[in-house]
């Protein structure tokens, strides 16, 4: 009973952990941007982060994916 006990609190701590470090490079993420990270995707990084680079029209964005909105430089 005891060995389950602590195998259950091993468990928990390791999914607390987790959760926090997620957490962390979330925040680190959003800080990087807030400090000015560079706000241009070249065509290729905004097709492999799921998007379309969309050239030709005003603006020249990324639509879609993890760099949506941002400028296709």
């Amino acid at each position: 009973m005891r060995i389950q006990r602590v195998l259950t609190a091993v468990i928990a701590a390791a999914a607390f952990a987790g959760l926090g470090l997620t957490g962390a490079a979330t925040a680190s993420a959003a800080t990087a941007t807030a400090q000015g990270a560079a706000t241009y995707v070249t065509p290729s990084e905004c097709k492999q982060g799921g998007g379309t680079p969309a050239i030709n029209e005003e603006g020249n964005y990324c639509k879609g994916g993890t760099y949506d909105g941002q400028k296709v430089d």
